[in-house]
């Protein structure tokens, strides 16, 4: 058996209970080697922001007695991951890159601002294979490490690493997006979903005006069945509380034929 490499990173920081439950959850299928950012960088995207000042500084990690490089730095996910190729990895590339596991789910359009897409999105541009999973939280949890039981999340991640490990996946498939519903079980099932095309998440200011503060207001969860595509992400999570596999390409792309929007743009 092939013995691989996996890098495993989040947005939620080093001391996060969902990376040490990503940990856990591979360690017997991979040589493990954890890069995360050194605080909270929820809501970064794929920004390549952080202290330019800053490096990678190893810190003790131990899972079940086993020391486990890795290290931490001031900077956002996907720059995490970037600089970590280009340093600690720049002669053995991973062969697989796992971000989470998340506090709170990403679904619908809003994934574009999630660091723990963006940690994935980053590596795969590299030609890694992602995983990004989250698990569904309260709010209040995705800026605090809460008690979680990471027990179906653990189970799906080591499920799905198997996967993209072992099989040959679509050239068109970079990163499986998979969120877990809180209530899941080892029996749930999963369902291989699109990207729906809503927010989940959205922002209620009360009275709002131009001197509104950017840090006022409420995040709320948008949630409407009848207008959902039973197909979308939403759909499966939050309605028939399946765990939800979205396939994610580098290529952003629209499916168009380009010779007939061409036409189009010419008239």
């Amino acid at each position: 058996m092939r013995n691989y490499n996996i890098l495993i990173t989040n947005d939620d920081g080093i001391e996060s209970p969902g990376l040490r439950a990503a940990v856990k959850a591979v360690i017997d299928i991979g040589n493990v080697t954890i890069v995360a950012p050194s605080h909270q960088q929820t809501g970064t995207g794929r920004g390549l922001t952080g202290d330019k000042l800053s490096c990678l500084k190893p810190i003790e990690y131990q899972i079940n007695g086993r020391e486990i490089p890795a290290y931490h730095c001031e900077c956002s996910p996907a720059l995490i991951v970037r600089h970590s190729l280009r340093t600690i990895f720049k002669e053995n590339i991973p062969d697989l890159l796992v971000s989470g596991i998340n506090y709170g789910e990403n679904l619908g359009i809003n994934i574009t601002s999630s660091g723990t897409i963006g940690a994935a999105l980053e590596g795969a541009s590299s030609g890694i294979p992602g995983i990004a999973i989250s698990k569904q939280t309260d709010i209040e949890s995705h800026h605090r490490y809460t008690d979680q039981d990471w027990t179906a999340s653990s189970f799906f991640l080591n499920r799905f690493a198997k996967s993209l490990l072992s099989k040959k996946i679509q050239s068109d498939v970079d990163v499986l997006k998979i969120d877990v519903p809180s209530d899941a079980t080892l029996l749930t099932e999963f369902k291989i979903t699109r990207l729906a095309k809503v927010s989940y998440y959205s922002k209620a200011i009360e009275n709002p005006t131009i001197k509104s503060r950017i840090g006022d207001g409420k995040t709320i969860i948008n949630i409407n069945g009848a207008e959902l595509d039973p197909e979308s992400d939403i759909y499966a999570f939050a309605i028939d509380r399946f765990v939800s596999v979205t396939p994610l390409s580098v290529d952003l792309t629209s499916r168009v034929q380009l010779s007939e929007l061409q036409r189009l743009l010419c008239k």
